[in-house]
């Protein structure tokens, strides 16, 4: 068949040439300019690769990072509100540089009486605002929260000084803590605990005015090292409350003493459970270390119900061991309802467990559990399976807060019970999504304070794996919807916000206290856009390799946005770099259409614009191989005999060479298009994409061609496409299926007039 390709060989001569005569028109000059690609490569954006990080996105040789392991005794005093404690923190310096100080959180002081976090934004008089809001801010007096340092000592007992910085506390060594070597000091110190309901708080207590009980959700109750790593030094950054952890893995080992009718659970493994449990309570939790397909009640809601009348004066002590974990928090009420279910996660099981109040029933002991498993194992199956023992889901008012083993979830009834869709979509969705945070990153251990895109927006986007997977294996669960109505992560939720205010907006490499929408900022355009890699622009198969490649990688380690960017292409062999730059470094916004849609038929006779090219530089036919000519329908060069012939019946020259140069049954085998056309597409929106195109024929057949986002390396603004086809094209919808986020989808479809009602109904499918 080499004659046959000759021959569209010598069609495509005839497209260059008519190209290159429409690009005759001389132009004025114009001044050079840097390389302004979008498909350049992120040279000037990337750190350089060196012995810590790899080229390939991999830890490097000399990748280091320090440990920090804790010993705590914390008391909770449920009266007063107020927690105390004491910790002996063993450092290890693993980095090649001696530390001549060392750096601790104390992200309580945002909670000062006069934390500046309060004066962080600016803004004026609002239209209207909710009476609580308005009373927080102008009426009630500022809540006195905070650490108070109650000493800081070396392992000998003597003093060590410090000074304290807002959120940050430095630690003055009397002698370098030398590279390799590791210092153990203590810190005591105490807090008022906040009511977390007021203002949001990431941790705190709920009262329940009904019975005059607290439940406790407690997280950054303690002095924590800072991360010093090659990237920066010391992360040092003080924490305003929007970026969150940067944070070292260690071993913990904590005792937490509480009323003697809580009951509490942690991040770690509870040593003595033969003694804070009684024996009812420990026969049913060995029947739920066998119980794979429902939840086992440890402590059921009459024992709860019974335990909130009783305020015990005594103390008991729950004692907990956590191996390499970044944090530590806890959850303690007599309120609790208690449930756990054995999972199997590879080789291995772990327990999935829920703690809440009868509050939360009865969406709670239906659901919670159930979306812990579901989250442990879909989760497991796109990145890693699971190591931690348990993961543990606790109900708390208004929250939705990830720590290790650990994470607190809204989602509650009214008090006759009853509750919305809206409702039981809202817990298991911010239930999968917290628990999913055990591997984004509290595994995969990204600097959330820098960073805050690199654990919300991957696990947004496991969050919606993990959603839709949920509505295929509980369908009794969505009834009577047809999928898990999940609020981001499908391209056309991003793009109310991408469509939006370019002066309200930041690009994704944003530190978190920069952004003026973190939720669209971090959560759902990052989330949105590793959907969309993975769906339209990658693949499964390359995106979910590549991803578990970055996910097992950087296990118990600390990545960059660079690692996971390099690891993405690295194991995947497709040049990302103009994605990353589009939707991760600006704010520009998909938007491509059908410009324009010109037919042409065969002919051969020159066109008026190949006869100027050919008398431009004085050529006659005969200084040419045989060429075939198209003539645009409507032009000057159009002749109505053209319509509806195939190229060799319309053109003499083409006839004659088919014929000279084939066989019979080599022509018998070509198909001969009868029309052509020039379809130009725009891009008005600044993110190059994959054009997605579906194409329609007079008879009815549909004919999807996807071409590469490479197709606008040369031209960012059009490009024009030459299509042949034996039937005659009647319409065009750019990105049928709104896989890109297409913020106007206005321009993305064509019509023949002739047929305005059939892409009227297409124009109405798009807009919906």
């Amino acid at each position: 068949m080499n004659k046959v390709k000759y021959c569209f060989a010598s069609l495509l001569f005839l497209f260059g040439a008519i190209v290159s005569a429409q690009e005759e028109t001389p132009k004025e000059k114009e001044p050079g300019h840097t390389n302004q690609s979008k498909f350049k490569q992120l040279y000037e954006e990337f750190s350089t690769p060196n012995t810590y990080r790899s080229a390939s996105g991999a830890p490097g040789p000399d990748y280091y990072q320090q440990q920090a392991d804790y010993k705590m005794n914390i008391e909770l005093d449920d009266k007063k509100h107020w927690i105390y404690g004491e910790e002996t923190i063993t450092y290890t310096n693993n980095s090649p540089d001696d530390l001549e100080f060392l750096w601790v959180q104390l992200d309580q002081n945002i909670r000062t009486k006069d934390s500046k976090a309060k004066l962080k934004n600016g803004g004026g008089i609002p239209l209207a605002e909710q009476a609580s809001a308005f009373a927080s801010k102008y009426i009630d007096e500022p809540f006195d929260g905070g650490f108070i340092i109650e000493h800081v000592k070396d392992a000998s007992g003597k003093a060590l000084p410090y000074t304290i910085n807002f959120t940050m506390m430095r630690i003055d060594l009397p002698q370098p803590l030398k590279s390799k070597s590791q210092i153990s000091f203590s810190i005591k110190w105490n807090f008022n605990i906040p009511d977390h309901t007021v203002n949001r708080a990431r941790s705190g207590y709920e009262q329940f005015p009904k019975d005059g009980n607290r439940a406790y959700v407690i997280a950054q109750f303690f002095p924590r090292m800072a991360v010093y790593n090659d990237v920066e030094g010391w992360q040092n950054h003080q924490f305003w409350g929007n970026g969150e952890f940067a944070l070292n893995f260690g071993n913990y080992d904590v005792n937490i003493t509480v009323p003697a009718d809580h009951v509490l659970d942690a991040t770690g493994t509870l040593q003595n459970r033969k003694e804070v449990f009684s024996k009812e309570m420990m026969k049913r939790y060995n029947k739920a270390k066998k119980s794979y397909d429902k939840p086992v009640v440890i402590v059921t809601q009459t024992e709860a119900e019974a335990a909130e009348k009783g305020f015990s004066d005594k103390k008991k002590t729950w004692k907990f061991k956590a191996e390499n974990v970044r944090d530590y928090g806890f959850a303690t009420s007599r309120k609790f309802i208690w449930d756990m279910q054995a999972v199997k996660i590879g080789n291995k099981d772990v327990m999935a467990v829920s703690m809440y109040p009868k509050e939360g029933n009865p969406l709670w002991e239906e659901y919670s559990t159930k979306a812990v498993a579901h989250a442990l194992k879909s989760y497991s199956e796109h990145s890693f399976d699971y190591p931690y023992p348990k993961a543990i889901s606790v109900h708390a008012k208004n929250q939705g807060m990830e720590y290790p083993m650990i994470c607190w979830n809204y989602g509650r009834p009214t008090e006759d019970g009853k509750y919305s869709d809206r409702v039981k979509y809202g817990m298991i969705s911010v239930i999968i999504h917290e628990v999913g945070h055990n591997f984004f990153p509290m595994i995969v251990n990204s600097d959330e304070r820098q960073w805050g895109w690199m654990d919300e927006g991957l696990d947004t986007f496991m969050q919606y794996m993990a959603e839709q997977e949920f509505g295929e294996i509980y369908p009794e669960a969505i009834a009577p919807n047809k999928a898990y109505p999940s609020r981001r992560g499908a391209p056309s939720k991003i793009v109310p916000y991408m469509s939006g205010d370019q002066s309200a907006m930041s690009p994704i490499m944003s530190n978190p206290e920069n952004v003026y929408k973190l939720g669209p900022n971090a959560y759902g355009k990052p989330g949105t856009a590793l959907n969309i890699l993975r769906e339209t622009v990658m693949g499964r198969e390359l995106f979910d390799h590549a991803f578990k490649t970055y996910s097992k990688r950087w296990m118990f380690k600390h990545p960059t946005p660079e690692d996971f960017f390099r690891t993405m292409e690295d194991a995947s062999a497709v040049d990302l770099d103009w994605y990353w730059r589009a939707w991760f470094y600006t704010t520009d916004y998909v938007d491509i259409g059908v410009k324009d849609i010109k037919k042409y038929y065969v002919s051969n006779k020159p066109t008026k614009k190949m006869e100027e090219y050919m008398k431009a530089r004085n050529l006659t036919e005969a200084d040419l191989p045989p060429l075939v000519y198209l003539a645009e329908e409507g032009s000057e060069d159009y002749d109505q005999s053209l319509k509806g012939k195939s190229p060799s019946e319309s053109s003499k020259t083409l006839k004659e060479f088919m014929m000279d140069n084939m066989t019979a049954a080599e022509r018998s085998a070509v198909k001969e298009p009868k029309y052509f056309y020039q379809i130009t597409y725009d891009k008005p929106g600044g993110i190059p994409m994959p054009l997605i195109v579906e194409y329609t024929y007079a008879d009815g057949s549909k004919k999807n061609i996807t071409y590469p986002p490479e197709i606008w390396r040369k031209n960012d603004k059009e490009v024009s496409i030459v299509l042949s086809s034996e039937k005659e094209l009647t319409g065009v919808i750019v990105d049928p299926k709104a896989e890109t986020a297409d913020i106007d989808t206005t321009n993305n479809s064509w019509p023949r007039k002739e047929q305005k009602s059939d892409f009227d109904k297409m124009k109405e499918n798009i807009k919906g």
